[in-house]
């Protein structure tokens, strides 16, 4: 077996890098809101249905348990955002469909999602955590990176004393918890943040590789996903430990150039990537998967709606983000699963909801409509600033130009 990465000096100069990862994060906000469901299996990502029904002389957090919803009584095809540990518990997990989690535990309890609202608590956790450590790199809602290296206090116990403080204080200030790694780079702190869920924190060093991530499953990194993990399987590739005995060159052939070299790196705790404070998004999307499926014809008005809002939501996400699009595409799920997408690029960017949906139904005249649908959604890429293209010859309206009246949906 090859051998384990030579030890780094815990010294001034040793780079320290923290993955922060929020625990079950709308679920813990829903608690915050909903107390009498702490310690309680709770699911998110029920409609409005699963809206707890008021009682007039109380106030929502001493609500009785009887006026939520059960998992047990929801019909529909929709799937969990996420879900508390104690729902977990019984193997349910974030995007499995509301019916199987039903079958798992049908007493959990169900609420919608607030997505404005959990968007207002990662403001929060996040300015707290730019106010100890300003290098931060945002990977979404509900976790980033932090450069600790040359924050002061940031090489104490390895970062573990900054850690514990980012931690409390996030506590402190919103109520909610979080699991932090702590490792020489990005990709052992990633995996370093899932070794102590909940609330923990866990400090690695180069020389812990071989003890601490060599043992693990080959898909717990990050990177490693169901088909490269099955290959490797199949390959007799078990834990990562089983990837780092591996020649470069084998690893090369059966996987490629740039994946066989990257596993092995992997493997062996190597990642240079920097932590980045801004970067550009490559697109933005919103889906919908429908309660029961729905025809392009039959069903026509329905759909309509349904594409709109989608063109809607987009249209209010490049505002608050301050871009526009220059290609719009479409996804379809037909009732067999069978999934369709269909992009138009665009002679002028488009951020205005009537352009998108112009240039949305144009890509879905494009794409097969004969089979009922279980899902809808429309995506923006290529994402500029106002004014960043200076060659434009046409206008958004000159979309009108592009545009079939007889467009099915």
């Amino acid at each position: 077996m090859t051998s384990a990465p030579k030890p780094t000096p815990h010294n001034a100069t040793t780079r320290r890098i923290a993955h922060l990862d929020m625990d079950a994060f709308f679920a813990s906000v829903e608690l915050l809101r909903y107390p009498q469901l702490k310690g309680l299996p709770v699911v998110i990502g029920g409609g409005r249905n699963a809206q707890p029904q008021p009682l007039d002389d109380l106030p929502i957090d001493k609500l009785p348990l009887s006026q939520f919803a059960r998992l047990r009584h929801y019909t529909g095809r929709g799937v969990i955002t996420t879900a508390t540990y104690a729902a977990r518990a019984f193997g349910i997990g974030s995007a499995m469909g509301m019916m199987k989690a039903a079958a798992l535990c049908p007493d959990a309890y169900l609420l919608p999602a607030d997505f404005e609202r959990y968007r207002d608590y990662s403001r929060r956790f996040k300015a707290i955590i730019l106010g100890i450590a300003p290098i931060m790199e945002n990977r979404g809602i509900d976790e980033v990176y932090i450069d600790l290296t040359d924050v002061p206090g940031g090489q104490r116990e390895g970062g573990r004393v900054i850690a514990r403080l980012i931690q409390k204080q996030i506590f402190l200030e919103t109520g909610l918890t979080c699991s932090i790694g702590v490792a020489p780079n990005k990709l052992l702190a990633k995996m370093a943040s899932e070794l102590d869920k909940p609330n923990g924190v866990t400090v690695l060093f180069e020389a812990d590789v071989q003890q601490r991530i060599w043992p693990l499953p080959c898909k717990t990194m990050n990177g490693i996903g169901p088909k490269s993990s099955e290959k490797l399987r199949n390959l007799g590739l078990h834990t990562l430990g089983d990837i780092a005995a591996c020649e470069p060159h084998w690893l090369i052939e059966h996987f490629g150039n740039s994946y066989g070299a990257w596993l092995h790196a992997a493997s062996h705790g190597t990642d240079e990537r920097p932590v980045v404070t801004h970067s550009e998004p490559v697109s933005i999307s919103r889906e919908t998967t429908f309660e029961r499926n729905l025809h392009a014809k039959r069903d026509k008005a329905q759909l309509g709606e349904v594409f709109t809002q989608l063109c809607e939501r987009l249209a209010s996400d490049l505002r608050h983000k301050g871009y526009q699009a220059r290609t719009v595409g479409i996804k379809l799920r037909d009732d067999t699963f069978q999934t369709t997408t269909r992009d138009i690029s665009l002679p002028a960017p488009v951020a205005d909801a009537k352009a998108i949906r112009q240039a949305a139904g144009i890509a879905l005249k494009r794409a097969p409509l004969e089979r009922p649908l279980r899902l809808l959604g429309v995506k923006l890429s290529r994402l500029v600033k106002p004014g960043q293209a200076q060659d434009d010859t046409a206008s958004a309206q000159n979309l009108d130009l592009f545009t079939d009246t007889q467009q099915p949906i």
